[in-house]
């Protein structure tokens, strides 16, 4: 996210694990057990080994690990105000799909302190940002067991990169794309899902809170107090959520009597409100169009008690079930900040209920978020950001900009770490998405939205899963057409529309849009 210095130097003294960590970690939504433990027979003689420390992933090689699957994270989290510093306990249930030797999470900037596996002490080790975790006996193909690793974190500490935002009553985390093992050890790749539940301690006059539902309210001695959460359905570790802060939780109903939670900060919850009311409404609009529910047990926004440009570098971001925001943005009038919030609500189905398989599937989710987020701006006549007011308007002006487009940025479906959130993935997502309804008409279209949403639902999807179901809902092969738009160098000709050109390629390159770790905040003028 924000650029800054790798720190050397430890942190100060974090609290003691005595008074502030959880006895056990509740049961998980999948519960835990060892497994079968005839792995040496169906190994037929394999000698475990370490497992890959990468997925290979396009964008972010480095990213997740390989030889297991996380089935599931409980994540204790006990915030001390005074020392501003976070002790925690990470549990992992893991299912290996090889006979390993030693095992990787990733992991940045925590203070690792011990690790366990099926109760048994292991050796472990950070490199990079990796920890190594060698078990007490080597792990069998298809054995499921328990990573228990207790740390400390400092949310204020310097890193190269980092998900922590520190706020001046406690915290936040702002994961995507790349750093959410700098709040907790994980397999930190979009396509390894899992359930998730949460407690996070914290002192009175403080809230914690997490992706999902409330489960439980502890009140504890010393005046703290437990929050416990539980999400229903798999979460991406780029989109948990966990903040601390003086927070007040504003309920109400939505669609269908959809739960709708909004965390808002104490002091600004009345002024607030009238952005907080939008959005029964706007979901309302996008179920409409989608013709699928809402996803998931309920949604809210959280605007987030910051608004330093430093240390909170964008407007709004999606963490399942609970979007985060910029206070100050909310306290705009609806005609500037409805597409936005409409383009984060989006994400709930393209994103969040289905994940991009490898970063460089970003354009699914962005691309649908864009374009919903200015259909439903243009059906109310606000004008964007250049002027326009209808969808075909900024669509014939977003095609002329194409070829130079794909000559800055590359293909839409081809980014780097460097441009992976620059308007290639966004409004060029947005182009091809609007250029195969155009093909194929408005009803076919949805049919594939809905079709791939159902399919793929809790589970990530690819750029070819996409074309694959566009191809079978249509009856005709799209893999031609939607591969000329995805990945060619050059912009195809746009269907239904023969009058429209592209501008030549200029020699000095734009400079791009947004680069990583300034995303969504260039969305309110980019819509």
């Amino acid at each position: 996210m924000r650029n800054r210095t790798r720190v050397t130097a430890p942190a100060a003294a974090l609290l003691g694990t005595a008074t502030v960590l959880a006895t056990g970690a509740p049961a998980l939504a999948r519960p835990f057990s060892t497994g079968e433990r005839s792995g040496d027979a169906r190994a037929g003689g394999r000698t475990p080994a370490p497992g890959p420390e990468t997925l290979s992933d396009p964008v972010y090689p480095a990213l997740g690990n390989d030889g297991y699957r996380v089935l599931a994270y409980h994540l204790d989290l006990a915030y001390d105000a005074t020392t501003r510093l976070v002790d925690a306990t990470a549990t992992l249930c893991v299912r290996t799909t090889d006979d390993l030797s030693r095992l990787s999470l990733d992991a940045l900037g925590l203070d690792i302190r011990s690790v366990r596996v099926d109760g048994r002490t292991a050796a472990f080790e950070q490199a990079d940002e990796k920890l190594r975790i060698t078990p007490a006996r080597p792990l069998r193909e298809h054995d499921q067991v328990t990573v228990c690793v207790e740390y400390g974190a400092d949310p204020g500490r310097v890193l190269a990169h980092t998900a922590w935002v520190p706020t001046p009553d406690g915290f936040a985390v702002c994961p995507q794309p790349d750093s959410a093992h700098t709040v907790f050890p994980c397999n930190d790749h979009p396509s390894d899902k899992a359930d998730f539940s949460f407690r996070i301690t914290v002192p009175s006059g403080l809230r914690g809170v997490a992706n999902g539902t409330l489960t439980r309210t502890e009140l504890l001695s010393g005046g703290r107090t437990a929050y416990s959460y539980r999400s229903r359905a798999p979460i991406a570790t780029e989109l948990v959520q966990i903040t601390v802060g003086d927070y007040v939780v504003k309920d109400r109903r939505g669609p269908h009597g959809l739960p709708l939670r909004d965390v808002v900060p104490t002091a600004r919850a009345a002024a607030l409100e009238p952005a907080l009311a939008l959005t029964a409404g706007q979901v309302a609009w996008l179920e409409d169009r989608l013709g699928v529910a809402f996803p998931f047990e309920t949604y809210g926004l959280l605007p987030c008690n910051s608004d330093d440009p430093d240390a909170f570098d964008f407007t709004g971001l999606e963490t399942q079930t609970l979007t985060l925001y910029k206070p100050n943005f909310l306290l705009q009038e609806e005609a500037k900040i409805g597409s936005h919030m409409m383009h984060e609500l989006v994400h709930s189905w393209f994103g969040n209920l289905v994940s991009p398989a490898t970063w460089a599937d970003l354009w699914l989710n962005e691309g649908h978020a864009d374009f919903y987020g200015l259909l439903y701006r243009y059906e109310r006549g606000w004008p964007d950001s250049l002027g326009m007011t209808t969808m075909e308007a900024r669509m014939k002006d977003t095609y002329a900009r194409g070829d130079q487009w794909r000559h800055d940025s590359g293909p839409v479906a081809a980014p780097n770490a460097v441009n992976l959130f620059d308007d290639q993935r966004y409004l060029g997502g947005v182009l091809t998405l609007y250029a195969f309804r155009e093909l194929v008409g408005e009803d076919v279209f949805h049919r594939v939205e809905r079709t791939f949403l159902d399919r793929f639902r809790n589970r990530s999807a690819s750029t070819r899963d996409y074309i694959a179901v566009a191809s079978e809902v249509s009856g005709q092969d799209l893999s031609g057409f939607l591969r000329d738009w995805l990945y060619g160098t050059t912009t195809p000709r746009m269907p239904g529309h023969p009058d429209w050109t592209v501008t030549p390629v200029t020699p000095a390159p734009a400079t791009p849009h947004s680069l990583r770790g300034s995303r969504h905040h260039d969305n309110s003028a980019t819509l």
